[in-house]
């Protein structure tokens, strides 16, 4: 899905506290990539081209800057930010767009998707971002314990012991308690040079690329490599307005292959 590095994790990190970690944070990635996009396929969301350029740029424009606000090492947005996150959450009501549906603008090679959730959205997020993480690092587990363990070698025996003691609550991740109890506003991103657009389409989103990209800028039938390769980043914003919990999604998609736009 994602442009891959060409090293094995053992040839990155050998200390086996680090690799289970490395695997407990791509793991967590591609959780927060599924509960975020798996929408249509599982919770009957719509895709709805057309969204209108000011609130597009608006939203790039207000993520872009709530980003810069933040310190570099956490994603808790200062209380000068506030008033600006606030207004972003509440945005899907003051200009009267759905939660849950995908809201897209789009033009060739370059895409802006925003997606709300509020109340028991937020809640079945979080039930969700766990149960695809959980998944992930059980089938892992398993797998690494029936192809290393034969080794019995210390440095394995001590990695495959780190990723059984892997204890990842999502929601504690997240910091949602912090951002309920304090009215804290917390921004977090993910971002890939390259990542697969049919993958994210047909087996996340369970749509075709077309839907997301528009057939001008879809794969075609027999794609290449670099048919299907998009600079990605998602923003995450959430906090609470008015009482209620809510979450503003916005992804920023653009063809990595210049040539063809």
């Amino acid at each position: 899905m994602f442009d891959e590095p060409n090293e094995e994790p053992a040839e990155r990190s050998f200390d086996p506290a680090d690799r289970a970690r490395e695997k407990s944070d791509e793991f967590r990635m591609h959780a927060e990539l599924a509960a975020v996009f798996e929408g249509c396929r599982k919770f009957d969301a719509g895709l709805y081209p057309g969204l209108d350029i000011e609130i597009a740029r608006d939203v790039q424009r207000t993520m872009a800057r709530l980003e810069k606000s933040k310190e570099a090492n956490s994603p808790v947005l200062p209380a000068a930010s506030a008033a600006e996150a606030a207004a972003l959450l509440d945005l899907y009501k003051t200009r009267e767009l759905s939660t849950n549906d995908y809201h897209i603008h789009r033009r060739p090679g370059e895409v802006m998707i925003v997606r709300w959730l509020a109340d028991d959205l937020v809640e079945t997020f979080y039930e969700r971002i766990q149960a695809h993480f959980d998944a992930a690092l059980t089938g892992f587990r398993e797998e690494e314990r029936t192809s290393q363990e034969w080794k019995q070698d210390p440095k394995t025996l001590a990695y495959l012991a780190a990723l059984d003691a892997l204890d990842v609550k999502m929601a504690e991740r997240y910091l949602r308690e912090p951002i309920r109890k304090h009215n804290m506003f917390v921004l977090s991103t993910q971002a890939a040079d390259e990542i697969n657009i049919a993958y994210l389409a047909d087996y996340v989103m369970g749509v075709s690329a077309a839907a997301i990209v528009g057939s001008a800028s879809a794969p075609p039938d027999e794609p290449q490599e670099k048919d299907l390769a998009w600079f990605f980043k998602l923003f995450s914003l959430r906090g609470m307005v008015e009482g209620t919990e809510r979450m503003c999604f916005f992804t920023f998609l653009q063809k990595s292959d210049e040539d063809e736009w």
